[in-house]
């Protein structure tokens, strides 16, 4: 197993961080373009593995998506009906992949797809999923353990009207089905049932079918769509920055003082995730916005917080790394549903922390951490402590920042990250940038 030895900083934080483009708007945007009836060029589209995994089924369904000069990806939209009825496609590990894909194919009215993804895919639920799409008339025949991947679909496009919901566990799949509704053969009632977590996502889709020039509205709690997708009034769609990758330089500061600036952001942004903002606030950073730049400045005496991060759960990964940090003890809660996504994340950071010598208390839905800096200073006096990163992109992205911190006073690594390279999901260079900032900073 590869490892990655994490030199601390020695100096502050400075200057601009190079961010990709947003990843949960990217794989919207394919897949919006995918239904679309007209050709779209998307910009900034994020290229890692979750995106080039959805292009490589793209290619295997014989949808057009090829590369421009200008370095944009020009999507051939065929209103929903891929040149392939059939074929065998692996998602890997991504997420939005694994749920968007098999929802928008439900609609085609003949059509076999084999669907299988990574080993920790393999643990992954997905009969949340594929229960309605069984209610929406689409066979399911499961390769291997009822409810996950590996599985067969054979489609039979919509028949019903309305569908129930339920997104309490992820809400990818509400997200899905509305994406795939833009197609349905005829005005569709998805209600809601109960709660859905993270409903900044489900808030980014619905701005972004209208952006595509689809019409959803929600009459709680019940959305009703209209079939139809023209596509961007322009032809053209701008990615942003992604806000869950810019988590990690926004709290660099904690770690390693001086400010952060990540842009640059609309003024309108679809991403729930800049909220972790208003929390690094809390701990005492201070914020400044110029232009759609975010500048995060950590020179003044930090806090520890209790913080519920249900609506932008993928940030709270960078929190809990940096809360040994922070004076007193840090409380995170609303994140039971992250136990079921590319790892369990609650129990990863739980252990990963201990290690550390942390004072950790996991429960279902939380976790409270107490820092003990004598401990990480006793427990990394000898060697490095080696991190785990689970093939969890977030796992190792966080504590590459945690990592950065000057813990002895002497600019020694204290950390070392294991299989650095699961951070290719989603941030293939994360570690190049944030050595380049630490570069900048050590310079000073």
């Amino acid at each position: 197993m590869n490892e990655l030895l994490i030199e601390p900083f020695q100096g502050p934080a400075s200057g601009r961080a190079q961010i990709p483009g947003s990843k949960s708007i990217s794989n919207r945007a394919l897949i919006l373009a995918f239904l679309s009836e007209s050709t779209v060029e998307i910009r900034n589209l994020l290229r890692s593995q979750d995106t080039d995994v959805l292009r490589e089924a793209f290619e295997t369904l014989g949808i057009q998506a090829s590369e421009k000069s200008s370095g944009s990806i020009q999507v051939t939209g065929c209103s929903g009906q891929p040149p392939n009825d059939s074929g065998e496609i692996y998602v890997e590990n991504a997420g939005t992949v694994a749920r968007f894909l098999p929802a928008a194919l439900s609609l085609m009215p003949e059509g076999n797809f084999e669907f299988d993804g990574s080993e920790a895919m393999r643990k992954r639920p997905m009969a949340g999923l594929l229960d309605c799409l069984k209610a929406l008339g689409t066979s399911v025949d499961y390769q291997g353990e009822e409810g996950y991947f590996p599985f067969r679909l054979s489609t039979r496009g919509w028949s019903p009207k309305t569908l129930s919901v339920d997104a309490s566990r992820s809400s990818q799949i509400l997200s899905a089905l509305l994406i795939a509704a833009t197609r349905a053969p005829h005005p569709m009632r998805i209600r809601l049932e109960g709660e859905t977590v993270s409903k900044p996502f489900v808030e980014m889709t619905v701005r972004m079918i209208r952006q595509f020039g689809g019409t959803i509205s929600f009459e709680e709690p019940d959305f009703l769509i209209e079939p139809g997708l023209t596509g961007p009034t322009t032809g053209v769609y701008d990615i942003e920055p992604d806000a869950s990758a810019a988590s990690y330089f926004f709290a660099l500061p904690i770690a390693v003082g001086g400010a952060t600036t990540v842009g640059s952001f609309p003024e309108e942004s679809l991403q729930g995730d800049l909220a972790f903002t208003e929390v690094l606030q809390e701990i005492g950073l201070s914020q400044c916005l110029s232009n759609g730049d975010v500048i995060l400045d950590g020179t003044t005496k930090t806090r520890a917080v209790d913080v519920d991060f249900n609506a932008f759960s993928d940030t709270f990964l960078t929190l809990a790394a940096l809360a040994p940090l922070l004076p007193g003890t840090t409380r995170i809660r609303g994140i039971a549903h992250t136990r079921h996504q590319e790892t369990d994340r609650v129990a990863a950071m739980a252990t990963e922390l201990r290690k550390l010598g942390q004072g950790i208390v996991e429960e279902e839905d939380s976790l409270t951490i107490t820092p003990n800096r004598s401990a990480m200073v006793e427990l990394s006096q000898a060697a490095p402590i080696a991190i785990d990163t689970y093939e969890d992109h977030r796992v190792a992205m966080s504590f590459g920042i945690l990592a950065s911190h000057d813990l002895h006073g002497d600019g020694r690594p204290w950390i070392q990250i294991r299989n650095p390279e699961c951070c290719r999901k989603t941030f293939p260079k994360f570690f190049e940038e944030l050595a380049r900032m630490r570069s900048i900073a050590n310079a000073r």
